[in-house]
């Protein structure tokens, strides 16, 4: 789903793709995308709301900033705020529409997003098409013609190093899958990996990859070193998380074990629940599975687990060596649908280590001087103490910026601990009737055996 930045030493694909074996069209901007994301910016959503490529979204504010609260614009909104419609939700919807608006696939059977009724989805796609004439969507899309062209023959060099018989391989599919490349300059720095499948056809791929860089012009630039990563990341989408939701059952017990042990790290990423943890998970794991079949060294490979890991996907090498078990079985497990038996048993092990594990770590046990979350804060006060369930080491302490950034961070002085370690007093000048903010992590944060702190958002608001 969010943007990936790998590393500088990709290993690039030697072998492209010839024109004949080719089953992808060249990567290109898709009207549905783009029209879908301008609805979902003028109806707030912060992920549609991105102004990385200006030249861009300063023309959609100019054409349509006039249309924020049409009938379409309001129901939208409400869908956010109901049904979380939102990220990857929104283009679920725009890949499965025609140029003319009217959906291909059968809404009542194959909405494979659930924040999508059938009921909501007729409603928006009848207001949306009154949209697109109130709003005179056709004279932007051809006003912008020119720079979409020029958008997707950018892309195109990232585009020429993907090997897609790897996907085919991996998975073990009996027919081939149609794959295709969106850039979209209105997804901003998200990425997205949907699918469909009608009746007695193939499964459609999508990769949907935002825009975040430009040149000193104001045009996008796509490096390979990003992109290429990430569009891997995004196919493996549509293959992982049909798979994972067909058989939720089987990974559900554990999977809510290891999110709990996670949850803060998962959250920061907007990965609500475990659900999508396990797709991330796997999906990620997937990556690196490509690269080490293309024949990444062992650094780079382990340089690919530490980052993840850092991430919150503590299971990763675990995951990664398991799913490298099963293609080296395929004669017994011909596709990795066969093997999620035997990958559900590997959760088990993943969430008992990580269990006992997160049982280990010292975690924040309360605030003497308020609870978190309050809001009523006594501006006055000159200390905030941290007191933790378990003694801490007492070397050092790291206290970071939470999501609010720095202009929610308090100011901190004389940072000391007391009651034998299982406290740490911070001096604090707080000011009235404002927001603060900090985030308490494992880094410094440690007990004398090295279990580092559970990952501990303080928020609160003066009076």
């Amino acid at each position: 789903m969010k943007r990936i930045i790998l590393f500088a030493f990709i290993v690039l694909i030697q072998n492209a793709y010839t024109q004949e074996k080719q089953i992808i069209k060249s990567p290109k901007v898709n009207k549905q995308v783009e029209l879908l994301s301008i609805v979902f910016r003028l109806a707030g959503n912060k992920e549609y709301n991105a102004t990385f490529v200006k030249k861009y979204t300063d023309k959609v504010e100019s054409h349509f900033s006039a249309y924020k609260e049409h009938e379409l614009i309001k129901f939208a909104r409400s869908l956010r705020e109901n049904n979380g419609v939102s990220y990857d939700a929104v283009v679920s919807l725009a890949v499965v529409l025609d140029d003319n608006l009217n959906p291909i696939i059968d809404f009542s059977k194959n909405l494979q997003d659930k924040r999508w009724s059938k009921d909501d989805a007729n409603k928006f796609l009848k207001l949306l098409k009154r949209f697109y004439k109130d709003a005179d969507c056709e004279k932007f899309f051809k006003e912008n013609a020119e720079l979409f062209q020029d958008v997707s023959d950018r892309f195109d060099s990232v585009f020429k190093t993907l090997d897609l018989n790897w996907f085919q391989s991996f998975y073990g599919l009996n027919t081939n899958e149609n794959f295709n490349i969106i850039v979209s300059l209105g997804c901003g720095g998200n990425n997205y990996g949907p699918s469909y499948t009608l009746n007695n056809a193939k499964k459609e791929v999508f990769a949907i990859m935002g825009t975040w860089k430009v040149d000193e012009l104001g045009m996008p630039i796509y490096e390979k070193n990003e992109y290429l990563p990430t569009i891997i990341h995004e196919f493996n989408h549509s293959f992982i998380n049909p798979l994972l939701a067909k058989n939720e059952e089987l990974f559900e017990k554990n999977g809510k074990e290891i999110y709990n042990a996670v949850e803060y790290e998962m959250n920061q990423q907007n990965y609500k629940n475990w659900q999508i943890m396990l797709n991330e998970g796997l999906v990620r794991a997937s990556v690196i599975k490509y690269y080490i079949d293309h024949g990444a060294d062992e650094t780079e490979i382990q340089i690919m687990e530490n980052n993840e890991s850092n991430k919150g996907f503590i299971w990763i090498k675990g995951l990664v060596d398991e799913i490298t078990k099963y293609d080296n079985q395929r004669n017994i497990f011909p596709t990795l649908e066969s093997y999620i038996p035997e990958l559900s048993k590997a959760y088990e092990s993943f969430a008992k280590k990580i269990s006992q594990y997160d049982a280990q770590r010292p975690k924040v046990e309360s605030i003497a001087e308020f609870t978190n979350n309050d809001t009523n804060v006594n501006p006055k006060i000159k200390t905030i103490t941290i007191n933790f369930d378990k003694p801490l080491a007492g070397q050092g302490y790291s206290i970071n910026y939470g999501s609010k950034g720095q202009s929610a961070f308090p100011k901190l002085d004389n940072i000391h601990y007391i009651n034998k370690n299982k406290s740490v007093v911070m001096e604090v000048h707080l000011i009235p009737g404002k927001e603060y903010q900090f985030v308490l992590t494992g880094k410094n944060f440690k007990t004398n055996q090295g279990f580092p702190l559970k990952t501990y958002e303080v928020i609160f608001k003066t009076h």
